[in-house]
């Protein structure tokens, strides 16, 4: 009978990476899940260690259960791996965010030392290698020995669990197939497969020889898993028995349901309108990095059925088992995706093969994933024969394997829509920052309009969009101050344009949660990107938050905006409520300023302030409170400072009348004088791509990028070149603002 034993416990780690033929004591001892860049991969500056390290692990034979065969089976080790046990090397593993397992039979003995060396050193064959999140490295999920019998189900092929469950719903019934995958088969082995309901109970039972590897099992009047609204799950169980003895068994959770992606209706789930609304999430969080614990998992997914959310984007690799046996629990609609992104590397097409049939191998059976994703804005730099192709095998491979779930690419916003790429997926979703990288707000739905025009049969969607938010805080929000109020004026503009656009197959925010990405020196506070919902150590959830939960929830609340943002210099001052309730009234030192009804949950008072003034907001049977006070002098704790930056923009020389470095860049290009001083630092950015394009930074410059750009303070988006390796220093960007004091703006 298999066993499977948890090795988790104190291993010897060094950023040596010479074998030794016993552990030092000058080593260190981690406990698994561990990562080496829980602190230098969150920090700024883009100087996080990235190399190899060494973990190592003594086993007693007396501390192993007796069986045929040992695997040493790894859940995730960022990003390639070698296992050495007793000093040979027994395999070599490509790819961070799978699992993967080592037969290490013949090395066991009395005394067995096993060795991973891990690294997340740049390379051109292993993806991700150029994206806005840190590359943790490290063993950061669970590390198990299993033990089976000589005949047993298959542990070598891409991590799968050895089972493979095929519900098909047909009327009020279901169909299910069950497969087996079973290794050194005996005869007059059998096989007996089952299916029990949520309950425990036997729906269904048959047994087989073991050369009938599939069966088909029946369930009338099945409870259909049906997102949020009834996450019921069933249990096929296979057991591969010799005469009396079960010797291995194996099992999965499995829903029936039935979806499609309508280009006009949007996502239907067994037969009904079911809009996918909800967020993005990457896997670390503050001080830990991605060695998350199962308890971080459920504190995740419970925030983010909190939210409302009946979607979870899973970015950018395949995450934690235990996550996704969470989504299907409760019932949240997942997009799973591979790190094939920003970068297409001629020399990774094969990784991009081995970890797309890893991750559909390990989860097809998760009723709550409905698509595989591709890529992610992999056409960053325009897309070429070779990154078509590799799209092509990779959407062929996998309808291949699963014919039961669709394909989507997450296409970068100044991607043209006339490249072939978007047409090759099933479906197709966009990353629009309208309102915070360039554009504005009011871009979002004409833009999906316009596609929806032009692409009528092809279902598009919105898988990134919004804004960073920090504890900065101002009355008058403008794009790119990285208030929280800035960041609740930007979703609660998005939401009106994508949530009442029916045609828009899922919308999921970026991101739920803040996340490190240790290139990024913005807002304040380096080393993260701040778009989250909730701050990186989940303490704090930012207005934004309630916008969302104010549409999505069932469950009664209500929300005063700026709580954060006390201290205010006007005599009226606006303040906000969200609330999922018809009508609110709010009171201001227990004086009611009346009741406001609003069909978009954003409910908007202005308020007179006192030197103390407390407002409680009342929505049925929910309460709120907040306090702002009058001040003479605006609080300087509120207003941006940048971390380390060359130049922030109030020590910049403004000319009333004149330009500045905090002018937007399509405004000084609008006149002659400010074409003609850009043209030139331009031609310094520029280069020429394979096929004789402009580049600049590595980016193809299309009209797309430049609508974007154009968006930009000046000395925002030199900021913003600088995670491109493209630096100005003080002096120079002192001596552009001079240049630009002398330019006058239009009349």
């Amino acid at each position: 009978m298999r066993k499977v034993i948890n090795i988790n416990r104190k291993w010897a780690f060094t950023k040596e990476t010479e074998i030794p033929s016993a552990i030092p004591e000058k080593w260190n001892f981690v406990n698994l899940p561990h990562t080496w860049n829980a602190i230098d991969g969150q920090d700024g500056g883009n100087d996080y260690y990235r190399g190899t390290c060494c973990y190592i692990k003594e086993l007693d034979r007396e501390d192993i259960p007796e069986a045929d065969k040992y695997y040493l089976e790894i859940n995730g080790a960022n990003s390639s791996a070698d296992v050495y046990v007793n000093g040979k090397k027994l395999a070599h593993h490509d790819g961070g965010y799978s699992t993967w397992r080592v037969d290490i039979t013949e090395e066991i003995g009395i005394k067995t030392m096993i060795a991973i060396l891990v690294d997340n050193s740049p390379n051109q064959e292993v993806y991700p290698q150029m994206a806005d999140f840190t590359f943790y490295g490290g063993l950061y999920r669970d590390v198990n020995i299993i033990a089976v019998s000589n005949s047993h189900f298959d542990l070598d092929y891409y991590g799968g669990k050895g089972i493979k469950v095929t519900p098909a719903v047909d009327g009020a019934n279901a169909r299910v197939e069950i497969e087996a995958f079973v290794t050194d088969a005996m005869e007059a082995q059998t096989l007996v497969y089952t299916v029990k309901d949520a309950e425990g109970n036997i729906v269904a039972e048959e047994s087989k020889d073991v050369s009938e590897t599939k069966a088909v099992v029946d369930i009338k009047n099945v409870n259909l898993w049906h997102g949020r609204k009834n996450p019921y799950l069933y249990t096929a169980e296979i057991k591969l028995i010799a005469g009396e003895d079960v010797l291995d068994n194996v099992s999965a959770r499995f829903g029936c349901r039935i979806f499609e992606i309508d280009p006009e209706k949007g996502f239907i789930l067994n037969g009904e309108s079911y809009p996918l609304r909800g967020v993005s999430r990457h896997q670390d969080r503050w001080g830990i990095g991605n060695a998350l614990l199962p308890e971080h998992h459920e504190e995740d997914i419970e925030l983010i059925c909190e939210v409302g959310a009946t979607t979870i984007r899973l970015a950018h690799y395949q995450h934690d088992q235990y996550f996704y046996d969470l989504c299907d629990e409760k019932g949240l609609v997942i997009w799973a995706e591979i790190p094939y992104i920003s970068k297409h590397m001629p020399g990774g097409r094969e990784n991009t093969i081995s970890q797309m049939k890893e991750l559909i191998i390990q989860n097809y059976n998760h009723a709550s994933i409905v698509v595989w994703g591709l890529s992610n804005e992999i056409s960053m730099s325009g897309s070429d024969d070779d990154l078509l192709e590799n799209h092509r095998i990779l959407n062929d491979l996998c309808h291949e394997m699963d014919k039961t779930r669709l394909t989507t690419v997450a296409v970068v916003s100044m991607c043209s829509l006339d490249d072939p790429y978007i047409q090759i997926p099933d479906v197709v979703s966009h990353n629009h920052y309208f309102g915070w990288y360039g554009g504005d707000t009011s871009m979002n739905g004409p833009w999906f309009d316009n596609f929806h025009a032009k692409f009528p049969n092809i279902p598009v969607g919105m898988s990134e969009y919004g804004c960073e938010a920090l504890n900065w805080h101002t009355s008058n929000p403008t794009q790119g101050d990285y208030t929280e109020e800035y960041q609740a004026y930007y979703h609660e503009e998005l939401i009106k344009q994508l949530f009442t656009r029916p045609y828009i197959w899922a919308t999921h925010v970026w991101n739920m949660f803040d996340f490190g990405a240790d290139a990024r020196s913005e807002g304040g506070e380096n080393g993260q990107n701040h778009k989250g919902l909730m701050t990186f150590d989940r303490k704090y959830k930012k207005d934004a938050f309630y916008a969302y939960k104010a549409w999505l929830s069932d469950d009664p609340f209500v929300h005063i905006c700026g709580k954060r943002y006390v201290d205010r210099v006007e005599e009226i001052t606006k303040v906000t409520v969200y609330s999922n309730q018809p009508e609110v009234e709010l009171f201001v030192n227990g004086d009611s300023l009346g009741k406001k009804a609003s069909a978009e949950h954003f409910f908007y008072f202005d308020v007179p302030v006192s030197a103390e003034t407390k407002l409680v907001a009342a929505a049925g049977d929910c309460r709120d409170e907040s306090l702002i006070r009058k001040v003479e002098v605006f609080n300087e704790d509120y207003r941006l400072k940048e971390k380390g930056a060359v130049l922030n923009w109030f020590d910049i020389t403004e000319r009333e009348g004149y330009f500045s470095l905090n002018d937007k860049m399509g405004d000084v290009m609008s006149s002659p004088e400010g074409m003609q001083l850009f043209a030139g630092i331009m031609g310094k950015l520029m280069t020429v791509g394979d096929g004789g394009e402009g580049m600049a930074a590595g980016f193809e410059m299309n009209e797309g990028i430049m609508q974007m750009m154009n968006g930009f303070t000046v000395i925002r988006l030199t900021s913003l070149l600088g995670t491109a390796g493209i630096k100005f220093t003080k002096k120079q960007l002192l001596e552009m603002n001079a240049q630009l004091n002398q330019i006058k703006k239009p009349e």
